[in-house]
């Protein structure tokens, strides 16, 4: 396969004596697509996840055809290698049109087969395109033996195609809504495995009927060059929804805010509670339901709800072992060691580089962490499974107010991809269930914190009494949300550890969580970096 470096034989305009059915066994063509073309296009895009490196070349990993009745599409699995030597798998469906309307949706390159002339673009801007998939996926087969597979679930009750939009927004991927009741992801980055979205969406709808997912509705897989099942898109029910609850919780925290002015509070003789402390309701102060509301509190109760019956269906399987809980031992504490180990050294090479971007507050924090890092290395090195009785399910593992979809007085758990920065194998691990409650909760620290940052001109306080308030708050919440969580967690007999065990795996995710966190910060907005090393002394002062 030609390298990206090499120079192309032929120059633009590009033709060629081929029909697109026949394209991809042209080696002149593929030498040229394989160049700068291919490049400048990727690097362009919203779900290319290798902007902070510096790619090298790109290599045509293996292609299939996407096909029904004549009309032909091909699905590309490239290999994105880079300098600092590693790569990346990314998915890439093109198509050959001659409408120049359809000319400037994802154009990649113009070209003149056979004399046409056209233009090859991202097969997903074409409507016709994301018909055919889902017609494909519509009329599977039960067991599907063939090399690209299309599966049809029971909840796929829709006899025929009928519409098809993007769903904007993309990231990592990108979303077709499909009959305004369906949405089919098309995975960008790939894996050379099935997808941990396809994995657990499907066990969570079909197997454990868990309601508050979107239904599993199909996928398209296929099997490569080494017999791996690689899952290429996953189709499921759309849920009508008012937003994420990142948004809704940055609404209540605006409402809650405002509040302080308008009760003139003062904070610092609002009730303080201990860190982790189970409150219900009615053992919140009455400053704080009178200062926040009752309203917070509820949703804060039934989002604890959904994640326990989400954890409740996850450990509730014994014949799948994909699935079937299991207890610490010594190879997963091995696991986790390394891997924190060596994501801490990345971060505190990342704060030392980046220290200059810092300033007031978010200076001082730095400082401190950098400071006391080897403390904070003996909490992830001192891990002891052996101390610990509860057991390890599959997670979510990327578990935040983002990936929660809120409709009406209710919660939706989205995208079990797992976090971007891991690999397939490690987002696959079982883990804690308190890992994702940590997550959880280290977002209501970001949601309390971007409330400051976003509004702060807004509430007449120094920024040292809105800190103040919002981690006095963040207390109640995490204080709410864990008793609704641990009663129901232990009403269905899923072991989660008594109660020292539990503070002691909530610390610890919460403190992997903010370390993960930091890195982000630093890279993309140091302003924010506040906020995750807040997060690290906080628990670190805990401690003491």
């Amino acid at each position: 396969m030609a390298k990206k470096k090499e120079t192309p034989i032929l120059q633009p305009p590009y033709q060629f004596d081929v029909v697109w059915e026949e394209l991809m066994e042209n080696e002149p063509f593929l030498k040229i697509f394989l160049s700068d073309v291919l490049e400048k296009y990727i690097v362009n895009q919203r779900w290319y996840g290798g902007k902070s490196s510096k790619l090298k070349y790109i290599e045509l990993q293996e292609y299939f055809k996407i096909q029904q009745d004549g009309e032909v599409y091909y699905g590309l699995l490239l290999d994105v290698n880079f300098k600092e030597a590693f790569y990346q798998h990314y998915f890439l469906p093109i198509a050959f049109v001659t409408d120049e309307r359809f000319a400037q949706m994802g154009a990649i390159l113009p070209i003149t087969l056979n004399g046409t002339e056209g233009n090859i673009i991202d097969a997903v801007n074409l409507e016709s395109f994301n018909k055919l998939v889902f017609q494909r996926i519509l009329n599977s087969v039960p067991n599907d033996t063939t090399r690209v597979r299309y599966h049809k679930s029971e909840f796929l009750t829709d006899r025929e195609y009928v519409s098809s939009r993007p769903m904007g927004l993309e990231q990592s991927n990108t979303s077709i809504i499909i009959n305004e009741k369906y949405i089919i992801k098309f995975f960008r980055r790939i894996y050379a495995s099935k997808n941990p979205d396809y994995e657990m969406s499907r066990f969570l709808s079909e197997k454990k009927a868990f309601k508050n997912v979107p239904a599993y509705s199909g996928s398209l897989s296929i099997m490569d060059a080494s017999n791996t099942n690689v899952t290429i898109a996953l189709m499921q029910e759309m849920v009508p929804n008012q937003g994420d609850a990142w948004k809704f919780m940055l609404d209540e925290l605006h409402k809650i805010y405002s509040n302080l002015e308008y009760k003139s509070i003062n904070v610092y003789q609002l009730p303080k509670v201990k860190l982790f402390e189970r409150l219900k309701i009615r053992d919140v102060p009455p400053e704080i339901i009178d200062w926040a509301g009752l309203n917070i509190f509820l949703k804060l109760q039934k989002l604890a709800e959904r994640t326990a019956e989400m954890h409740i269906a996850l450990g509730s399987e014994f014949e799948d072992t994909a699935f079937t809980p299991t207890h610490f031992n010594d190879d997963y504490t091995v696991w986790l060691k390394n891997r924190l180990l060596y994501q801490f050294q990345n971060r505190i090479n990342s704060v030392e580089n980046n220290l200059h971007k810092l300033e007031g507050l978010a200076l001082e924090l730095a400082n401190e962490f950098l400071e006391r890092k080897n403390e904070i290395r003996k909490q992830f090195v001192s891990f002891d499974w052996t101390k610990l009785k509860g057991e390890r399910i599959r997670v979510h593992g990327d578990y935040h107010l983002g990936q929660v979809l809120v409709k009406d007085d209710d919660f939706y758990l989205i995208d079990f991809e797992g976090e971007p920065e891991s690999t397939i194998r490690d987002r696959k691990v079982k883990q804690p269930p308190l890992k994702d409650v940590g997550g959880m909760f280290r977002s209501f620290h970001y949601a309390i914190y971007a409330t400051i940052f976003n509004n702060g001109n807004k509430y007449p306080y120094p920024q040292e009494d809105l800190f103040h308030a919002g981690e006095l708050l963040y207390r109640y919440f995490i204080g709410v949300f864990l008793e609704t969580y641990v009663s129901l967690i232990q009403e269905n007999n899923l072991n989660i550890g008594y109660v020292q065990e539990r503070v002691y795996l909530l610390r610890y995710c919460m403190l992997e969580k903010a370390v993960y966190e930091l890195g982000y910060e630093m890279n993309s907005r140091p302003r924010w970096a506040v906020i995750p090393l807040g997060g690290i002394m906080s628990l670190l002062k805990e401690d003491e």
